[in-house]
């Protein structure tokens, strides 16, 4: 395996905000958008992930309006499946596609807070939603693929000639990203997923997800090989080590001042299981595997990725190489301050990370 394979993603949104950062501006700020995506093109990023709430701007307009302002990067569009038929959003992923320059991938995310699918009209169960998924991604891909109308008759869906003129320019299909850690999601991640994405758990609990997954590609049928794996992390840089501890605790202050009585207390995510897996980790120490910090996760109840590895860019990118031994090959890293912080690891995490990874192959292969 060599650095070659590595990708990154980073992430873009609407108007600045974090954990640290309260949203302020307008719900939309285009010129904001414009600058986020030029910073990661500009850093060395692959792709940037556009994230997904019932609340927000829509993804695919927020990702089509960056990439009408950059050239290279990559977009990797969170899409819930449920509220448009599979047949119109792979119509217009592979509209993107095209418009972007075969730029498109789609990240599908099933959802682990029944209050916010609620906001949408959505009322299924936990493993309901990922049936649903299922059934939604393989209509995706054969709508996709396929050179003539076709039928379908599933629990959720009905089609008769089913068929899309427009095609993705990426072949054979547009690169699908799946998340979820629980039974349903793996199993449905192991059908069709080109890359399992899953948040920055400790070395042994990715450990244990990817031989999950992989076991699941195999009962699906398909090599277990094929199927690639993403880590999401929150990179806290400094100068030295000593540096990059004082700005995460800097970082935790202000999330408990922000928070006030709420610190420590709420999951966002009542039913997922990514979020069960941080908080584990969580309780067992505020730092595992020496630079996996937790405390952040604990704090916000793991309602996204909220682990962080500390340290300075080579320490770092020590930690990435660590799981990019176990098989991880893509890596979505984001910020506390995120347009900032997406500049600096362009800087000097990336190349980081390229140089300890070939580093160590060079070594493997001496």
């Amino acid at each position: 395996m060599s650095a070659d394979d590595i990708e990154f993603i980073g992430m873009i949104s609407h108007r600045r905000s974090s954990e640290i950062h309260p949203p302020s501006g307008p719900i939309l700020d285009p010129d904001y958008v414009v600058r986020f995506a030029r910073a990661h093109e500009e850093g060395g990023f692959d792709r940037v992930l556009v994230a997904w709430h019932s609340t927000h701007p829509d993804t695919l307009l927020v990702a089509s309006h960056a990439a009408a302002h950059t050239t290279r990067i990559g977009f990797m569009v969170a899409h819930r499946p449920g509220f448009i038929a599979p047949t119109l959003a792979a119509r217009q992923f592979a509209t993107f596609d095209h418009l972007s320059g075969g730029r498109a991938a789609i990240h599908v995310i099933s959802g682990g807070n029944p209050a916010e699918q609620k906001q949408d009209g959505d009322f299924l169960d936990h493993d309901q939603r990922y049936e649903r998924s299922d059934e939604y991604v393989g209509i995706l891909r054969r709508v996709w693929t396929s050179n003539a109308p076709f039928d379908h008759i599933g629990k959720h869906y009905r089609l008769v000639g089913a068929y899309s003129e427009i095609k993705p320019v990426q072949q054979p299909h547009i690169p699908i990203y799946f998340g979820g850690s629980s039974h349903a999601a793996i199993a449905a991640a192991g059908r069709h997923a080109d890359v399992y994405a899953f948040w920055g758990e400790t070395l042994d609990q990715a450990r244990e997800t990817i031989a999950r997954v992989r076991d699941s590609v195999a009962r699906a049928g398909r090599d277990p090989a094929s199927i690639r794996f993403s880590l999401s992390v929150r990179p806290v840089l400094g100068a030295t080590e000593d540096q990059a501890w004082e700005r995460a605790r800097d970082i935790l202050e202000r999330i408990r001042a922000l928070r006030g009585d709420s610190f420590g207390k709420a999951n966002p995510k009542p039913e997922s299981e990514g979020s069960r897996r941080l908080l584990e980790a969580a309780r067992g120490g505020r730092v595992r595997d020496r630079r996996l910090w937790t405390e952040v996760a604990a704090a916000v109840g793991a309602g996204a990725n909220t682990t962080a590895l500390v340290g300075t860019p080579v320490q770092v990118a020590e930690a990435l190489a660590e799981y990019h031994a176990l098989g991880i090959t893509t890596f979505l890293i984001r910020g506390f301050d995120p347009f900032e912080d997406a500049i600096a690891y362009g800087r000097e995490l990336l190349p980081a990370t390229r140089a300890v990874i070939s580093a160590r192959r060079r070594a493997a292969a001496a």
